[in-house]
């Protein structure tokens, strides 16, 4: 019988859900002043964003996981008796691990490795992936796992707002000229990640506050036909936020019990900046 394996990356974040060890995490590496460190293992949520708290001048950056890693993953999982792996990634438009990943897939035999590209990050991805090795559990084969992933990535979106373009900016994720044009509006984009994976702009609004009501006003848009769906937030270090928008879903819908919360990971939050945050859904 084929055995099929799940991996990931770091970005998913889970580290922050309740799962099993046998999955392994591709760890980015976050660099922070003169250090390096492994993304949550020698460096938490908690204490990286105290950090960029105490210190206005760090600027975090990240590398992604070493592909000789990747391969050695590989290489274990097939040594335990994997016919198949399944490596769920973040968006390939975000970072480059979904590339480094299929091109150390090429250098292992005798295991079929698929890279799944999640076109997606933090709880989406973490879901996918832990839907992956539930299914992995049951015995499914590779083909069903994949057909829905498929199906999940399909159906799944995240509005976000940053409370400071300056780590947009520094990473890439908005050009120089419009984080000097944000900064002295004061703008706090209100972002999405799209159907192909990139993080785009919905609108640039003049305060957080408003930016945060902007994605309520999108995110109940969004799923105002939808059933069944998970509803989430993710944040770096922004609990204030998080409460606020969980107040003012379940002012929308009474029946609304439960929304999950978590932190964003270094990894992520090196890019989004300290108080990000974001609200979505997945349908599982």
């Amino acid at each position: 019988m084929a055995s099929v394996r799940v991996m990931t990356d770091t970005n998913a974040g889970l580290d922050f859900l309740d799962h099993t060890q046998d999955i392994p995490i591709m760890r980015s590496i976050i660099t922070l002043g003169d250090n390096d460190y492994v993304d949550t293992v020698e460096l938490s949520a908690s204490d990286f964003y105290s950090a960029l708290s105490r210190d206005h001048s760090l600027f975090p950056r990240t590398a992604q996981p070493p592909m000789e890693r990747m391969i050695s993953a590989y290489e274990q999982l097939k040594k335990d008796g994997a016919s198949d792996i399944i490596f769920i990634t973040i968006s390939s438009k975000m970072s480059g691990i979904y590339q480094t990943a299929q091109i150390a897939a090429k250098e292992v035999s005798g295991v079929n490795v698929h890279v799944f590209d999640s076109r997606s990050v933090a709880y989406p991805q973490a879901a996918m992936t832990l839907k992956a090795h539930s299914m992995a559990q049951e015995h499914a084969s590779a083909t069903d796992i994949l057909s829905k992933l498929d199906a999940m990535r399909q159906n799944n979106h995240i509005y976000f707002a940053v409370d400071t373009l300056r780590y947009l900016v520094k990473n890439g994720r908005l050009t120089g000229a419009q984080g000097m044009m944000g900064s002295m509006l004061k703008i706090k984009p209100l972002l999405e990640i799209d159907a192909d994976g990139a993080v785009v702009s919905l609108e640039k609004i003049r305060t957080f506050k408003r930016a945060l009501n902007k994605v309520v006003e999108h995110y109940q848009i969004k799923t105002a036909a939808l059933e069944d769906v998970t509803p989430f937030i993710c944040h770096a270090n922004n609990e204030a936020a998080a409460d606020y928008l969980e107040k003012a879903l379940k002012e929308q819908d009474a029946a609304l019990e439960n929304i999950l919360r978590l932190p964003l990971t270094p990894a992520v939050g090196a890019h989004a900046g300290p108080g990000a945050i974001g609200l979505g859904y997945i349908k599982t």
